[in-house]
């Protein structure tokens, strides 16, 4: 594999493939023009070849990265391979891990968890390392599909998807929705809402039955105007609050307890 492989010429910085890998890196605007973005890493890539349409390594790359370059090779998937440095130009870290996959966007609409039991929706969740920790947390803990609503980061932006440690290609995720339309979309539903105090303690709550866990914005919390069955507080000892993708990771796996019992 790596002889077939080195066959092809590497791809230099001033390349049109390695400018278009860079913009769908970096651009918001270019992942949505192509309906496309980026995974980088060994982990997430290996999590990306069911669906990758192009693996990139680097010349340079670590044996596991090449390993995952390998592998794409014996799906079929087109491998082309970086000159080195090119990596380091490409990535948005600081310290490059040598292989990308370029993968479509699913465009998931909420259709695609109407057959879920449980659900995530993250009103207005603006850090990208939150956003991907709670798809992590949500394909963890059995959960059918995660939602963002309008003003969310993107979704399919790097950071995210590192965070999501590949969870991102394992369940359907909604962007870009009105949360008040949506959560009465979920009208016959448990629409759970978690809020800072005031709310029942979690094991109070019948989890086992569909719900939907909402999450407000790191800094405001909860929208007045969101239509909520019933809101759910975090017992502490001494901290006002938890960071919400801590949050939204207690409530789901309270669900998945739960459900484990109900068996």
């Amino acid at each position: 594999m790596n002889m077939e492989r080195s066959t092809l010429p590497e791809l230099g910085t001033h390349n049109a493939e390695v400018k278009r890998l860079r913009a769908l890196v970096r651009d918001r605007a270019a992942r949505r023009s192509e309906g496309q973005f980026v995974a980088e890493g060994p982990h997430v890539v290996a999590s990306a070849l069911d669906v990758a349409s192009v693996v990139y390594v680097a010349a340079d790359a670590t044996a596991e990265a090449r390993a995952i370059a390998d592998r794409a090779l014996g799906r079929e998937i087109p491998v082309r391979t970086l000159a080195a440095g090119v990596a380091a130009r490409v990535s948005d870290t600081q310290h490059a891990q040598g292989v990308f996959a370029v993968a479509p966007i699913p465009g998931s609409t909420l259709d695609a968890v109407g057959d879920a039991t449980l659900v995530l929706l993250c009103e207005w969740v603006a850090d990208p390392g939150n956003a991907g920790t709670l798809i992590r947390s949500a394909v963890a803990a059995g959960a059918g599909g995660v939602i963002f609503g309008r003003g969310s980061v993107d979704a399919y932006n790097p950071k995210v998807v590192r965070a999501s440690a590949g969870a991102c290609f394992a369940v359907p995720i909604v962007e870009d929705v009105p949360i008040v339309a949506t959560l009465e979309w979920f009208g016959d539903w448990q629409r759970v809402g978690a809020v800072a105090s005031g709310g029942e303690a979690p094991e109070a709550l019948d989890l086992t039955v569909r719900s939907v866990l909402v999450l407000g914005n790191e800094t405001h919390g909860l929208s007045t105007d969101a239509p909520i069955d019933a809101r759910v507080t975090i017992p502490m000892q001494a901290a006002d609050s938890l960071n919400v993708a801590m949050a939204g990771t207690v409530l789901l796996f309270e669900s998945a307890r739960q459900r484990r019992a109900a068996r």
